[in-house]
């Protein structure tokens, strides 16, 4: 009996030390954060007012960037991965290396893997929170980095600007915290952690988590650090953060200027000072403020500056004015402690009537989801590619995006500032794989809520400060339930200033507009008749652009122009997800099942439903977009005397930049061209305009009349003589004659 039961024993033992290696946390759902710094607005702190106007943080003496080359270890599953590697005199030297900011999987380590709507770990029945011990990779990171001298004495903080799905932090070999939530920043305060001189930064990064039943979207389902790393340092009395509501009152001509200052005293001692606020246009100020504050030791404050700005240039999509404002917080000697300077546009977003209103105005949303992809990097986009989108929209008359389904990069959203996208911010929140039952979805199941209100909170305090979010999305595809109600309350309680909606809510209370996906035609306008539903209908996707699509696009857009009540939708989707690979000696454009032995989860080619290629070639119908969605239209008058009638679609600008050229045509050769400089007509209003041809027709020929609308001057990321909006019309049908023939055969 003892000879058994010591194999026995020892058994028991073994199997504790590999369970004690397989970490809990990672499948708590209770377990979200560790350590980890509250959200807060997305600004940098400069320590003068002059390097945060030029907002080059490379001259920074209070950033360094953690980008480049780190060490490196892949394994497949957490009892492989090496337990002690974050301690100081672990020996890495046999490790790879990998890039920061990098997949994995695109750099060679693991399998990419596609799937729309399952969960690619689980096989079977899902189990939330439940992942699997045996196959979990686990990548572990570790650089070192020098610390400078001058931040001696000041707060160190560092960011990381998107990890997926998990991960822990050490410093120096001290565990320092956890975080989940692959699409937002996660910040820890590392003052006690770091010295002087050489320190050492370590990263336990699971590519599965119980996160990962909240990450169910269509796209590549890819892990690593995705967004910058980098530190930065903070005095002791620090901007903790701010709010500026900048809506229009007085019929939308003024603007309603609402700062919430938050104010941190890290130190033991009291502290006073000032804050400065200075709000400009085109380096002219247009308002001042200055306030004392007095901080208890280790206490914080708030500091409210208000005022009415008569005749404010308000900001939309089609006239993108923006406002600088200053915040210059002071020492009491005078000196500054920290200078943040940011674009802040006044404009007023809401749902009244049944409309959604932009600045008083039932605008029209010519939408595209937008997935962060490219196709050499997965998930990591650089600033340059995010510009060239924002350049595609414009050029192809898209006016919004929708983040789906997760916050984006924060300088995607300065560029929707500053060029003028609609945006509608969606929280990473999608549990599609669990259906939509409210006994199995986890909208529904009270251990999930914690994560939800997460998820929603920090989209919403990151991103407030941007006038291009002008919607707050609660996630997509995840059930509707208690989780979603309590979110839904959240949003409104953090932000009063913007409408929130959710497709899965439905007709239900906890969502401003109704959002369907996929509705047809006949469904919208079946919508817009019955008077029973009050709320503005905009498609959350719609017109899926996958392979020959967008044949009957122009049949919603009939709709949405036609009635009140229907304001547009966003189109699924607008890149193709091809990752760049080689097969058979050829570079290809990769999808699901191109990688991984056989039997690996793929739902193949589902993901390329863009309407630009992965290198952002675009696709033959996104013509088909551009001119559905052009925003100045043409109508049939009458044709024999050259009368046609224009329309404005704008609902902000007049058409005093376009100027319009035309040309008929015999047969299909130009015979006759000319072109009229003023087309100037107001938002939303239709005239009738003279074009003047004198072409005699031919009795045995066929003529049209072609029309384009281009550019006087250029426009931001447009040049002159772009055509932004073209027409034709049939001016005389072609006389065909026939000739007879004979029944007879021939002999």
């Amino acid at each position: 009996m003892t000879k058994l039961l010591f194999p026995f024993s020892y058994l028991i033992g073994i199997f504790c030390v590999q369970a004690q290696t397989l970490d809990p946390v990672i499948e708590n759902p209770d377990v979200i954060k560790m350590n980890k710094l509250e959200a807060r607005a997305s600004f940098f702190p400069y320590s003068s007012l002059e390097l945060a106007k030029e907002r080059k943080l490379s001259k920074a003496e209070n950033y360094l960037l953690l980008n480049g080359i780190w060490k490196f270890n892949y394994c497949e599953s957490p009892e492989l991965r090496p337990l002690d590697f974050y301690k100081q005199d672990f020996d890495i030297s046999g490790w790879n290396s990998i890039k920061v900011p990098a997949n994995w999987e695109v750099e060679g380590f693991g399998i990419p893997i596609y799937v729309n709507a399952t969960y690619p770990f689980q096989k079977g029945k899902v189990t939330p929170p439940d992942i699997p011990d045996g196959h979990n990779p686990v990548g572990s990171y570790k650089r070192t980095f020098e610390l400078p001298n001058n931040w001696e004495d000041k707060d160190v903080i560092i960011h990381l600007g998107a990890v997926k799905s998990a991960f822990y932090i050490w410093i120096n070999g001290e565990k320092v915290g956890y975080s989940q939530g692959s699409k937002l920043p996660a910040e820890f305060n590392i003052t006690n952690y770091v010295t002087p001189g050489n320190n050492s930064i370590a990263l336990e990064v699971y590519r599965w988590s119980d996160a990962s039943y909240l990450e169910c979207q269509d796209f590549w389902r890819i892990s690593g650090i995705e967004r910058d790393v980098y530190l930065y340092a903070r005095p002791q009395v620090q901007i903790a953060d701010y709010f500026s509501k900048a809506g229009l009152v007085n019929n939308y001509t003024d603007g309603d200027f609402n700062l919430n200052l938050d104010l941190k005293n890290i130190s033991s001692k009291k502290q006073k000072g000032t804050v400065e606020v200075i709000l400009s246009k085109s380096g002219q100020d247009v308002f001042t403020s200055s306030s004392e504050y007095e901080l208890t030791e280790n206490g914080d404050t708030d500091l409210l500056f208000t005022k009415i700005i008569k005749d404010v240039k308000s900001w939309s999509a089609e006239t993108p004015e923006l406002y600088e404002l200053s915040i210059v917080l002071k020492d009491k000697k005078g000196n500054t402690l920290e200078a943040i300077s940011r674009k802040l546009g006044f404009r007023t977003s809401e749902v009244k009537g049944g409309q959604y209103l932009l600045n008083g105005k039932p605008i029209l949303f010519k939408g595209v989801n937008r997935h962060e992809h490219d196709p050499n990097t997965g998930h990591v986009i650089s600033q340059e590619d995010m510009l060239k989108d924002i350049k595609i929209f414009k050029a192809f008359n898209i006016n919004a995006v929708r983040t789906c389904h997760y916050p984006n990069d924060p300088y995607f959203y300065e560029l929707c500032d500053r060029y003028g996208i609609y945006v509608v911010d969606e929280a990473n929140i999608e549990s599609h794989g669990m259906g939509y039952a409210l006994h199995k979805t986890l909208a529904n199941n009270p251990l999930w809520l914690k994560a939800h209100l997460e998820r929603v909170e920090r989209m919403v305090e990151r991103d407030k400060n941007h006038p291009s979010v002008i919607i707050w999305s609660l996630g997509n595809e995840a059930g509707n339930g208690y989780n979603f109600y309590k979110s839904y309350l959240l949003a409104k309680k953090l932000d009063s200033t913007r409408p929130t909606q959710y497709e899965r809510a439905e007709h239900e209370w906890n969502t401003d507009l109704f959002v369907p996906m996929y509705d047809t035609p006949q469904g919208v306008e079946d919508y817009a008749k019955n008077e029973d539903f009050t709320k503005p209908l905009v498609q959350c996707e719609y017109a899926h652009a996958m392979g020959n699509s967008m044949g009957g696009f122009k049949e919603y857009w009939d709709l949405y122009e036609k009635y009140d009540k229907l304001q547009g939708g966003f189109i699924w989707d607008f890149v193709d997800q091809g990752i760049k690979t080689v097969k058979n000696g050829r570079e290809i454009y990769a999808y699901g099942g191109d990688f991984g032995p056989e039997g690996t989860p793929s739902d193949n080619n589902f993901l390329n439903n863009g309407l630009v290629q992965p290198d952002r070639t675009p696709n033959p119908h996104i013509y088909e977009v551009k001119y559905v969605h052009q925003n100045v239209k043409f109508y049939e008058n009458d044709l024999s005397k050259g009368l046609i009638n224009i329309k404005n679609w704008y609902f902000f600008r007049n058409l005093s930049n376009y100027q319009l050229s035309w040309e008929v045509l015999e047969n299909g050769k130009v015979v006759e061209t000319g072109s009229i400089e003023n087309i100037i007509t107001k938002p939303q209003t239709e005239r009738t305009i003279h074009i003047p041809y004198k072409t005699k027709f031919k009795s045995d020929a066929e003529y049209f009349l072609n029309i384009n609308v281009q550019l006087k001057q250029n426009e931001p990321l447009l040049a002159v003589g772009y055509t932004i909006a073209y027409e034709q019309f049939q001016l005389q049908k072609a006389t065909f004659n026939f000739l007879e023939t004979s029944n007879q055969a021939v002999s």
